[in-house]
């Protein structure tokens, strides 16, 4: 089964890892942000390891984003994002896992201070 966590922030300036750039982020203290970006790594490694991860990407700013649309009968292009909102879609993570409660488990382990994260089966 294949699922798809979505990393949603908000940070100014954008950047990686989004929650060294939200307020909660910042609030947080060095030493404990330095033992949560190493619990991360160590994450990715095992996830990858066990195979369950096939692929993850960080996403560049929003601001930088082009809609494209069929109006018309006209192809138009406008700047992005796609919606006027406080959060932007800041990178995401494709896995492979036996079950949905497998899924759940792990996109909880992606919870950070700032950042929403959404879980989606792929079709």
């Amino acid at each position: 089964m294949k699922y798809l966590i979505l990393i949603h922030s908000n940070p100014q300036p954008w950047g990686h890892p989004t929650f060294d750039f939200t307020e909660e982020g910042r609030a947080t203290p060095v030493a404990e942000r330095e033992a949560m970006n190493k619990e991360f790594e160590e994450r990715l490694t095992e996830l990858s390891a066990s195979g369950e991860l096939i692929s993850g990407q960080a996403l560049g700013p929003a601001a930088d984003a082009r809609i494209y649309r069929l109006e018309g009968g006209r192809r138009v292009t406008t700047d992005g994002p796609y919606a006027e909102a406080k959060e932007h879609l800041a990178g995401f993570f494709l896995l492979d896992v036996a079950s949905q409660e497998r899924a759940e488990a792990i996109a909880e382990l992606f919870a950070s201070p700032g950042d929403t994260i959404e879980l989606r089966s792929t079709m």
